[in-house]
């Protein structure tokens, strides 16, 4: 009876006997009331309880089983397999015919046990074969049942599935439907396309109700050192335009200290991603590639940038425009060579074309910081560094007159930053204190407006906030420079223990050089800027943050930034808000401010049912921008979701509309099918 046993098992494991997807490779433990071998014929049988489990869990449970020689005959009733935690198949009857497995009056679920209502759905089939070269699942004569076969669904003649074993099969997915904005109902029945175990596709026909048909796919490749991912769609539309979008992301491992990066983002015209719903409040698409090399001390980044503009044509003077073709950097960055003091190397080429107008610029920098530590915990950081442009223009404006200018200029711009830290802190209890006051007195060649170069070569804007304070140069852009002397001084206090942490910071800075009228809405007045801060406290599920400009002599507020988060998981409450009275750009109204209200809120209503939404809300034009939500239900054996989006962003003579879009997909051992 031992050797008899034994043999099975190894039988078993060498064969993969009861498949239906159960892999035996691993058989660990094999059970039942009387097992029989027959020596001369080399066949098992047994009797009464038999019960099989391999070693990653799965299980199968027989009675009267009849093996033959190398189990290349099966034949057993009244079978149990349990392929996964809630994959269950029920037999009869189940026999072997070579590579297939023949059950008859076969149930079949994926949701065995999960709930305690009863299966969520079952797959009765007359007949289940189960082809083991193929690792496919045939239904024939197969009745779809939800709720532990209480609730009939549909009847189909036959039906094929992979089976639980396989990790990617081609084959259909499950459709998913949505209101278009003004194209009707829109059906997507995505099909899943598998190349290999790390390339596949999935192409997606969608239909639409007042719209030619929409075309969809997305590709995905993973190699060993690298990933290419692309998304794209098409379609003819009634009035006879093509109009589509292509977006493609491409990292390449170069080895260990550099890789490649190729994007690509582009489109038909300016409301297609909008109007089809691809549009995620971009300005403009960048596509472009980028190479990175990074040593020990040191990194060198190549990229290229081609813009397409989204954005209408009037607002087109206030943005940089053309393409990066190329930008070099490079920085280098010594040890230390006194104490801490260490050089900084930096170099920079960039070529800008537009359309009728070009410039390159070569920069270079090199920059000594040298940081001490003194008595009493001070710290002094003394920095000095000089930077030496060449510009070469083609028919650009230039910034002091209207005229377009061809030809070469320079600039000398030599700097220098001294900047004082005293970090106190205390302990009470379980608290620490830290207060720490800052200044800097930042030197640099004061430069005429004939320096300030190209108009719209860079951005010009110049806010002051509480992450610029301390910054070698506050200006948002790269070409366009600080203009003289300036010191910076503020103080940072924070609190912490292990459940809380409060902080508490305002700065100001002062302009030693005259500074200009145009500077006025930027916060400076008579050399003094506005007084700039942030307030944060945060514990466990809750965060709490405020970023604020006030005027420093009627402490009129100018800018104010405040989030709010609450919660944990999906049950969550979240809010921004942002106000200045700052304008965006010269063109703009600047009696109309920004004043912007962004929420969001998540409920689990139940263990498997959750809630969210979320809304932009525009208070000065008293608009909703957007705002999207929707009803989620994940059961283990399937799920599915009902969601809606108001979309009003404003592209030429198109505004957003509703849509809505209704999801639902199977689940096996929590993959989504």
């Amino acid at each position: 009876m031992k050797f008899a046993g034994t043999f099975l098992l190894t039988c078993l494991a060498t064969t993969n006997a009861f498949c239906l997807g159960v892999n035996m490779d691993e058989a660990k433990t094999i059970k039942s009331d009387k097992i029989y071998y027959n020596v001369k014929s080399e066949e098992i049988k047994t009797y009464g309880n038999t019960e099989m489990t391999n070693a990653s869990g799965q299980r199968v449970k027989v009675n009267e089983l009849t093996l033959s020689k190398n189990a290349s005959d099966v034949d057993a009733n009244d079978i149990e397999l349990w392929l996964g935690s809630n994959v269950y198949i029920k037999a009869e009857n189940i026999s072997r015919d070579g590579t297939e497995t023949i059950a008859k009056n076969a149930d079949f679920t994926a949701c065995e046990g999960c709930d305690s209502y009863g299966n969520a759905w079952d797959i009765h089939s007359a007949t289940v074969i189960h082809d083991m070269d193929e690792k496919m699942l045939y239904f024939h004569n197969a009745s779809f049942w939800v709720y532990d076969n209480n609730i009939p669904v549909f009847w189909l003649p036959y039906y094929e599935m992979p089976d639980p074993s396989v990790k990617y099969k081609s084959g259909l997915l499950s459709p998913s439907f949505n209101s278009t904005n003004g194209m009707g109902t829109q059906i997507n029945v995505p099909i899943y396309i598998n190349i290999s175990e790390r390339h596949d596709l999935t192409p997606t026909l969608s239909y639409l109700t007042n719209e030619n048909p929409l075309f969809q796919a997305e590709h995905r490749l993973n190699l060993q050192h690298s990933e290419f991912r692309t998304t794209g769609s098409f379609t003819h539309n009634k009035a006879a335009e093509n109009r589509w979008h292509i977006f493609n992301k491409d990292k390449i491992e170069l080895g260990e200290n550099a890789r490649a990066l190729v994007y690509i983002a582009r489109t038909s015209d300016k409301t297609y991603l909008q109007k089809y719903g691809f549009y995620d409040y971009q300005p403009y698409l960048d596509s472009g590639a980028k190479v990175e090399i990074f040593g020990q001390t040191g990194y060198v980044v190549a990229d290229t940038h081609i813009f397409q503009e989204l954005r209408d044509p009037g607002y087109n003077q206030t943005y940089a425009s053309g393409n990066i073709l190329p930008n070099i950097r490079g920085v280098y960055q010594s040890n230390p060579f006194y104490k801490e003091t260490y050089l900084t190397l930096s170099g920079d080429v960039l070529a800008v074309s537009g359309d009728d107008s070009d410039s390159q610029r070569l920069i270079g920098e090199a920059r000594i910081v040298s940081p001490w530590t003194l008595w009493g915990g001070n710290r002094i950081t003394l920095s000095a560094a000089s930077r030496y442009d060449v510009y070469n223009f083609d028919k650009i404006q230039m910034a002091d007159n209207n005229e377009l200018y061809t030809g070469v200029k320079s600039r000398f711009l030599p700097s220098g930053y001294i900047e004082w830290g005293l970090p106190l802190y205390s302990v009470d209890n379980d608290w620490t204190y830290i207060i720490e006051p800052r200044a800097r007195l930042t030197v640099m060649k004061r430069s005429d407006k004939d320096s300030v170069f190209a108009l719209n070569n860079d951005s010009d804007g110049r806010f002051l906030s509480d992450t610029t304070l301390f910054s070698d140069n506050r200006y948002a852009g790269y070409d366009v420079w600080e203009n003289g002397n300036f010191i910076d001084y503020g103080a940072r206090w924070a609190a912490f223990n292990n459940k809380h942490n409060i902080e508490v910071f305002l700065g100001q800075t002062y302009d030693l050089n005259t500074t200009d009228e145009d500077f006025n809405e930027n916060g400076f007045r008579n050399g003094f800027s506005d007084y700039v801060g942030r307030i944060s406290y945060s514990r466990k599920y809750f965060q709490i943050a405020s970023r604020f400009r006030f005027d420093r002599v009627n402490f009129d507020l100018s800018h104010m930034e405040n989030s709010l988060y609450v919660g944990k998981g999906k049950n969550y409450l979240s809010l921004g808000h942002i106000w200045d009275t700052q304008p965006i750009d010269i063109y703009k109204n600047k009696d109309k401010y920004t004043h912007e209200i962004v929420t969001g809120a998540g409920l689990q209503v139940t263990k498997r049912i959750n809630v969210r939404e979320s809304v932009i809300y525009n208070t000065y034009e008293h608009v909703i921008q957007r705002h999207s939500g929707g009803i989620y239900y994940e059961h283990p054996c399937y799920y599915f979701s009902f969601g809606y989006q108001r979309d009003n962003a404003e592209r030429r003579n198109y505004v957003g509309n509703t849509t809505f879009q209704f999801k639902f997909g199977m689940s096996i051992d929590g993959k989504h099918y």
